[in-house]
């Protein structure tokens, strides 16, 4: 079934404006198809589209030192996720807010906010465990999402101070993410900003960088296509060498390359083809990737296909080999042309599930009509793979915004009507409006989830990147919500699994208390039966000196806590998974936390494929149970990690009794483990410590600190913080007020 807006047209992938609603084109003589771009330039800015004569980039001053004569205003210093144009600048001037750069002109040295946009965690290697249910499949159909985190222009590099961002968590379903955005106004090839690419690579999941070549009607510029694949004077594609550039150097896995300007013919195309071949020859060896979007075809003319077929073949895989890694197959699909596109691949000896079928989620979620047979039948194998436009409505369709609230819809749209992945709801079993009732068929209950926790030491504090506070140790060190998503940790993919003979509890990540980080794993209800909440899916070889750790708290009702390893896996999807139990103490009404330890000798030299806990009520009332922590390490524990070295200012602005700055230091010399990521504390006259900002990098930007009274300098501690949150002795620099 083709996709179709509200008059009934075929659609491409819509425009959306900065929080993702529809944004409407500048008057045009016929009404084009809609199309998705992150504006969020306001009016006429976000669609100028003339070729602009300026050869060199607006570039952003660089920041000025803290004893310069003319400081910089605050706004000056905020870093935000990069965005260039190939190479020719829009004619006019940029919107508030807007810088216009060349990616031509980039270089890594000239790049000012390159240390607050530079990702740090490598690429994890994943596994796929025995599925939690049979109809999830392993090796065929998985996921590529393609979301906004942000605006094009002003997306901040480092998280910023609310709760209310999409922090995504189900990353177990995911193939693939695409950093979504880009427009006419402001840029047209962005960069995945650091958060989100550390997140992602911890959990195994490739990241792309996005080049967008607008339609005509939404300021589209054939220019910029010509820029991008221009060659120099040897014959080379020098915007294909500086896109390489760009992903190693900040980073990231490759490009998503969407050509949507009409307007080419035959010759554009052979060159966009030899483009793109260059791209992928330049990354390969890197182990970056490109996935091309079904809009350009052979004629050089944009006719969106729907499937892969002769018209687009070229871009995908021609004569000599492969063009493309994946290839975005356009909302015009119906079960004939995927038939057909599968069955192509298969002819030129690609796998079918290397095409992402579009399914667009932007406008109404798990409401969206999607035939699911065509994509991921049941009876039969899955046709291809297929990718999410849109999934952030999980939060921006919701009213009330709060991270526990947003949790609630995104466990829905991944995990589905039931909450358990092993328990999946029928399509037709739920009430009206809600996700299964529409016919949502929710990755959980098609795609096998995967994980990437295969060795010691490991830790979960069930920190989902976002909070109301920041804790340590069960204390609140900030009060002030915040977002960052290179802080969430591994959390389990399969959420969440339960298996009792009573009644199910309620089982959901909660925000009003956590032992680390702004959240912890919250379980409620009447346990009428002993309750197993399984955890993460393991790959941890285990030893006589391994030791499992439980952080935990009672509310309400007293329980007893049990941890479960399992050194088999099940003998076949949706399978019993065989579990050994180990005491792990109780806990009573209003208990706070506590730390359980539980030795693993006596399954020493095998391995632990599943984590879990078995809690039982030990008195009539309801319960409320808190596991703020679980960690699975060799004994003794490590020592701390080293402290960085060389903390500085490097830059600041004051304004109003508060200090704007960016932070710098360096990683401890020699031979020392690699840490997860930094904590920066604010030192107060009192001697109490404020959590301000945490990164997996060197460099942190610190907006709006307040002075604290008359003091004379604002002191500032940076620690290092390794896999089992054990932090560093302090760095610590200074800023004169």
């Amino acid at each position: 079934m083709a996709e179709t807006d509200e008059t009934g047209e075929t659609c491409a992938i819509r425009e959306t404006g900065t929080e993702g609603g529809p944004r409407t084109p500048v008057a045009a003589p016929v009404r084009p198809s809609r199309r998705a771009v992150l504006a969020a330039g306001a009016g006429a800015a976000a669609l100028l589209g003339a070729a602009g004569e300026a050869p060199y980039a607006h570039a952003a001053p660089a920041p000025a030192a803290p004893d310069a004569a003319t400081p910089p205003a605050p706004a000056d210093l905020a870093p935000y996720a990069s965005y260039w144009f190939p190479d020719t600048l829009p004619a006019g001037t940029p919107g508030p807010g807007t810088v216009w750069r060349s990616l031509l002109r980039w270089s890594p040295e000239r790049d000012p906010d390159l240390a607050h946009n530079t990702a740090a965690v490598p690429l994890a290697q994943r596994f796929t465990p025995v599925p939690a249910h049979r109809d999830a499949r392993a090796g065929q159909a998985r996921i590529a999402s393609l979301v906004s985190f942000g605006p094009t222009a002003g997306n901040p590099s480092q998280g910023s101070p609310t709760a209310d961002y999409y922090a995504l968590t189900h990353w177990a379903y995911i193939d693939e993410l695409v950093f979504w955005g880009g427009s006419a106004g402001e840029g047209i090839v962005l960069a995945p900003n650091g958060p989100v690419v550390d997140a992602a690579h911890r959990n195994g999941v490739r990241v792309l960088g996005n080049v967008f070549l607008p339609p005509v009607a939404y300021g589209g510029d054939l220019q910029w296509t010509r820029d991008l694949v221009q060659r120099d004077a040897l014959g080379r594609f020098p915007l294909a060498d500086k896109l390489v550039q760009v992903a190693r150097t900040y980073g990231f896995d490759g490009w998503f390359v969407n050509a949507e300007t009409d307007g080419g013919d035959s010759a554009l195309a052979a060159r966009m083809r030899e483009f793109l071949r260059a791209l992928r020859a330049a990354g390969a060896p890197h182990g970056l990737r490109i996935t091309w979007y079904d809009a350009m075809n052979a004629t050089g003319r944009v006719g969106w296909q729907g499937a892969l077929n002769q018209l687009n073949q070229e871009f995908f895989e021609d004569r000599a080999g492969k063009v493309a890694d994946t290839m975005f197959v356009d909302f015009r699909w119906t079960a004939q042309t995927l038939a057909a596109s599968g069955a192509l691949a298969d002819r030129l000896g690609r796998s079918r599930h290397e095409l992402w079928a579009a399914v667009d989620t932007e406008s109404r979620g798990w409401d969206s009509a999607v035939a699911w047979d065509a994509i991921i039948p049941r009876d039969r194998e899955h046709v291809v793979s297929y990718g999410f436009y849109r999934p952030e409505w999980t939060r921006n369709h919701l009213t009330d915004r709060s991270p526990g609230t947003f949790h609630r819809a995104d466990d829905l749209f991944w995990t589905g009507e039931s909450l358990d992945p092993s328990k999946p709801a029928p399509d037709s079993a739920s009430a009206p409006g809600s996700a299964s009732a529409s016919g949502w068929r929710a990755p959980a209950t098609a795609v096998a989830d995967r994980s990437t926790v295969t060795g010691l030491p490991f830790a979960c504090s069930f920190n989902t990147g976002h909070g109301l506070r920041w804790y340590e140790n069960g204390q609140a060190v900030s009060d002030a919500p915040w977002n960052h998503l290179g802080l969430q940790d591994r959390l389990p993919g399969r959420r969440w699994v339960v298996d009792t003979a009573g009644e199910r509890p309620s089982v959901t990540l909660d925000f009003a208390d956590a032992w680390r980080g702004g959240s912890s794993l919250l379980v409620a209800g009447a346990l009428t039966a002993p309750a197993v909440i399984g955890l993460h899916s393991t790959r941890l070889p285990l030893t006589r000196g391994s030791v499992l750790e439980l952080v935990h708290a009672g509310g309400s009702g007293p329980v007893a806590v049990e941890v479960g390893v399992a050194t088999r896996e099940p003998a076949a999807p949706g399978g019993p998974v065989p579990y050994t139990w180990l005491p792990a103490g109780s806990t009573g009404s209003g208990q706070g936390w506590r730390t359980a330890r539980a030795g693993l000798a006596p399954l020493a030299g095998r391995t632990a494929y599943a984590l879990a806990v078995r809690i039982t009520a030990l008195g009539p009332e309801p319960v409320v149970w808190r596991l703020g922590a679980l960690s699975v390490h060799d004994a003794p524990r490590p020592g701390r990690p080293a402290p960085p070295t060389a903390p500085a200012v490097t830059a600041s602005a004051r304004q109003d009794g508060k200090a704007w700055l960016r932070l710098s230091w360096r990683a401890a010399a020699g031979p020392h483990r690699q840490p997860r990521h930094y904590e920066v504390s604010r030192v107060l006259p009192d001697g109490t410590r404020r959590f301000l900002g945490g990164t997996c990098g060197t460099a942190l930007y610190l907006p709006a600190v307040p002075r604290a009274g008359r003091e004379r300098a604002a002191a500032f501690e940076v620690r290092a913080v390794d896999e089992l949150y054990a932090a560093s002795a302090p760095a610590r620099t200074t800023l004169v007020w």
